[in-house]
């Protein structure tokens, strides 16, 4: 039997929450495992469709959940109809933006060559916990602390963290931590200008 409801206290860092079912009846537990893959991250208010199985120890919680409607359920990287997820302009500015920061402290500052393979080296760590996290979060498994991710970006890995939000669609809707990814992102530039200017990023260390 299936059953209609809300789901409510979702927390997305150890996937799981609870259905608030039509009716007014106890709410039901619910694991990411039970939602179906290859979706946005479930988010509360969602309308779903569920059922419901008890465990060994006698408590329910809800499994084959589908959603009810269509906005709860967008694909990541597809589009139900024309919606698509676009990028946001922040992510633009950056990521088009800092490679002409870059050419040009080379140029003027003599910034070391191996300061962009730092970069590069970081961003792929970067996009590689992203992939590891979002598979762990679908698998309800043990995730990569935020502050893990934060601390690779503020070295240097956020042009990958930025990219892997957008393609990934993973930590792409969580206010608290895009304030915080782009408060690293901004610290490290600030940094890599500060040390172009003082000389600490020449060739040779010159």
């Amino acid at each position: 039997m299936r059953f209609q409801g809300t789901l409510t206290k979702w927390n997305d860092e150890r996937g799981f929450g609870f259905i608030r079912p039509d009716g007014g009846r106890q709410d039901v537990f619910v694991n990411i495992k039970s939602f179906p893959k290859g979706h946005d991250r479930p988010t509360d208010g969602a309308r779903l469709s569920f059922e419901v199985v008890a465990e060994k120890d006698g408590k329910k919680r809800a499994t084959s959940v589908t959603y009810l409607r269509a906005k709860d359920a967008n694909r990541s990287g597809v589009s139900h109809g024309n919606k698509t997820y676009p990028w946001p302009v922040l992510s633009i500015v950056t990521l088009a933006g800092f490679p002409v920061l870059y050419l040009f402290a080379t140029w003027q500052w003599g910034v070391s060559w191996y300061v962009l393979a730092a970069y590069f080296g970081l961003s792929l760590a970067a996009m590689f916990m992203y992939w590891l996290d979002k598979g762990a979060a679908e698998a309800g498994a043990w995730r990569i602390p935020e502050a893990n991710l934060l601390f690779v970006a503020m070295a240097g890995g956020w042009p990958g963290a930025t990219l892997a939000q957008q393609f990934l669609r993973h930590k792409s809707k969580k206010t608290e931590f895009r304030l915080a990814h782009w408060f690293v992102t901004f610290f490290n530039i600030g940094i890599f200008i500060f040390a172009s200017l003082a000389g600490l990023l020449r060739f040779g260390g010159a």
